[in-house]
């Protein structure tokens, strides 16, 4: 999917036009995608039963209307549930052969006829099985004719995938198996919420998004409630039970129980006043929900609610690195027999950042761990072999959030900037960069240990490979540190920044639009060089507008004259590079302007990095085409720095810190792309 700019989404089969399906609204709502659901589902498994040949023409008729709006169109295959039939593969395979679709063959690794998903209960196929039924399903397809490009055997034993793999092998078709993550299928506390139509009364609303994996019907006394907790169990209880609501809460913050999810009370009653004051006089994290269904119907809720994921919540990453980590990404777009395009989108670019940064991973420091983000971010890095991380903080303080937020970062360091064997080794380097300066050992120790220069420092000496910061501090705390101990680049007088801007069918470099403020006609030239490197480095070809109000000889004042001493200077010391100023947008940008106005020129018409005379100009250009165009802006990337520190907005979302990492992550590589 990465080689194909846009990307549709169509379901053959739908359960009911009335019910939403959940699996299309995911996908749906994937970055490059822009369709309507009702535009993207065929029919209903009434129609097909009532007439499967006129169902089939209506599925292509549909089909063929998203296929004209998109490069490749990803098919999914009926669900198999509720009303599963063994004509069912044999349907999908007649849709799959009548819209000349290879066929990807997902395999469940879990015994579906004990319908019990919901908590992740149900038990695994033996490799012997799974390949039974691979057998039976390659034959379905070769009856009917569709191609079979590739098989994966989903949710199967963690602890047999390579007997899986060679219990399904075929000789020409790849086959790969995707462990069970439990986490995946039970469902969340906020699925529960909504499940019972309850409401948060208590603890930390973060919380709902863990995970329950077991029922705990609390209706005995609590000495006989405490045995029966299991990891992860929602405790089901009577809301005049109070008795048995403070066992739990004890229970949960005792740390000699297995780790509670939450508690739903259910019936119609209100916690008496006493019991409220209570609560209200300790801090309770765990969260507490309150129905009016009684006990039975609050347990078949439970029972019944199915685990969710949404696009970009902390599920989708958990799958998405799954995926990665059990797939060979590159085997199968080459079985999918996909031709490889010169467009790039924002969703292509930002796999391709994460791909590099995988190949050869690099230790970044992160020195904001008091910030959820970071700690969310960090989750999904790893869980992503993006990079291997240093968080900076109490490791304490941050193993506990890491848990209360159900995220995993058991393979993060985690360092304390006021560790005395750092802080000391810090100082003393710190004291003799500085000592110019007049920088005193002890000065110097109290500067360290600033989350800032520790993690800087932590850069200068090796110990990481790059820092992103910026998150919770301002852009000078972030960077200041980096102009005093990294410094700059041999050859390179100022440090700048550029944004990628991902536009819908290609990416473009901007700078400087956070750092310099007023450029001289020499900085100028250095942002251009130095961005033009970073071009190369994330794959770009560069191609540099020197931007003004006026383009070539037409124009003259003191603004153009600076931006055409800047040209003048990129040629002299740069001289390989294609450049082109001083340039107007429309001339840089449209090819049909370019030819009017410079029609010799090898820039004009299709520059792909464009230098801003000042900061006010660049800052708002590119948050116009951010917001008008619709534009992904990535950035700001600091360049010019002898080793890779990076600044985030303090608006950051968890994206965006990923991102960032990824390419703080590729900068430590080195070299072009």
């Amino acid at each position: 999917m990465r080689v194909s700019p846009r990307v549709g989404v169509f379901r053959p089969i739908t359960r009911s036009t009335d019910e939403r399906d959940d699996v299309l609204e995911v996908m749906l709502a994937h970055d490059g995608v822009n369709l309507d659901y009702e535009d993207c589902v065929g029919v209903t498994y009434d129609d097909v039963r009532e007439d499967a040949d006129a169902a089939l023409a209506t599925i292509v008729d549909r089909f063929k209307a998203v296929e004209s709006l998109c490069d490749a169109v990803v098919i999914l295959g009926s669900d198999y549930t509720d009303v599963a039939s063994p004509a069912e593969l044999g349907y999908n395979a007649r849709i799959a052969a009548n819209l000349a679709a290879p066929v990807l063959l997902v395999l469940s690794g879990r015994d579906q006829q004990k319908r019990a998903e919901q908590l992740g209960t149900t038990t695994p196929r033996t490799p012997a099985q799974i390949g039974q039924i691979a057998a039976l399903a390659v034959a379905e397809l070769a009856a009917e004719r569709a191609e079979l490009f590739a098989v994966i055997v989903n949710r199967a034993d963690p602890d047999n995938l390579q007997q899986t793999i060679d219990a399904v092998h075929t000789e020409q078709t790849p086959v790969w198996a995707v462990p069970e993550d439990r986490a995946l299928v039970a469902p969340s506390m906020r699925d529960i919420v909504h499940a019972v139509d309850g409401r948060l009364i208590k603890g930390d609303g973060d919380l709902l998004d863990r995970e329950a994996y077991d029922v705990v019907i609390s209706g005995m006394s609590m000495v006989n409630v405490l045995p029966r907790i299991t990891e992860r169990a929602v405790l089901v209880i009577a809301a005049d039970r109070t008795e048995v609501l403070l066992a739990a809460l004890l229970a949960s913050a005792s740390g000699t129980f297995p780790e509670i999810a939450g508690i739903v009370l259910n019936g119609p009653f209100e916690l008496p006043e006493p019991i409220v004051t209570l609560l209200d006089g300790f801090e309770v994290n765990l969260p507490i929900v309150a129905t009016d269904l009684g006990t039975f119907d609050t347990a078949a809720r439970i029972m019944g609610t199915r685990g969710r994921i949404a696009a970009s919540d902390r599920r989708y990453e958990s799958a998405l690195a799954l995926f990665q980590n059990h797939v060979d990404i590159n085997e199968l777009t080459i079985a999918m027999g996909l031709a490889e395009s010169t467009v790039v989108t924002p969703l292509m670019f930002q796999y391709g950042l994460i791909e590099r940064a995988r190949a050869d991973r690099k230790r970044i420091v992160l020195p904001e761990g008091d910030d959820d983000r970071i700690l969310r971010a960090a989750a999904t890095l790893l869980a992503r072999d993006v990079a291997d991380l240093t968080i900076l903080g109490d490791e304490g303080e941050i193993r506990a959030r890491a848990t209360a937020l159900g995220i995993d970062l058991s393979r993060a360091q985690i360092l304390s900037p006021t560790d005395p064997e750092h802080v000391e080794r810090f100082a003393e380097e710190y004291a003799r960069l500085r000592a110019h300066k007049g920088v005193t050992l002890s000065q110097a120790a109290d500067t360290v240990t600033d989350v800032s220069y520790f993690g800087t420092m932590m850069v200068h000496l090796g110990l990481a490979d790059g820092m992103v910061s910026g998150a919770a501090h301002t852009t000078a705390h972030t960077i200041r540190p980096s102009f005093e101990i990294i410094k700059t680049k041999p050859g390179v007088d100022v440090v700048s920044s550029v944004f990628f801007m991902a536009l819908a069918d290609r990416v473009l470099v901007y700078g400087d639009c956070a750092v310099i403020p007023d450029p001289t006609s020499a900085e100028l030239a250095d942002i251009a060089i130095s961005s033009a490197q970073t071009a190369r480095q994330f794959g770009i070809e560069p191609r540099i507008a020197m931007l003004s109000y006026s383009t070539g000889e037409s124009g003259s004042g003191a603004d153009v004259d600076k931006v055409r001493a800047a040209t003048a200077l990129v040629r002299e010391r740069a001289p390989e590079l294609l450049v082109e100023g001083p340039i107007q947008y429309d001339a840089a940008a449209d090819a049909a302007v370019a030819r009017a106005k410079l029609p010799h020129s090898a820039v004009a018409g299709r520059a792909t990095v464009f230098i801003f005379p000042d900061l006010n100009t660049g800052n708002n250009t590119y948050k116009a085409v951010q917001r008008s165009a619709g534009a992904v802006a990535i950035g700001p990337v600091l360049q010019g720095l002898n080793k890779p520190i990076n600044d985030l907005s303090r608006g950051a979302l968890v994206d965006d810190i990923v991102n960032t990492v990824a390419i703080t992550a590729i900068q430590a590589q080195g070299g072009d792309a």
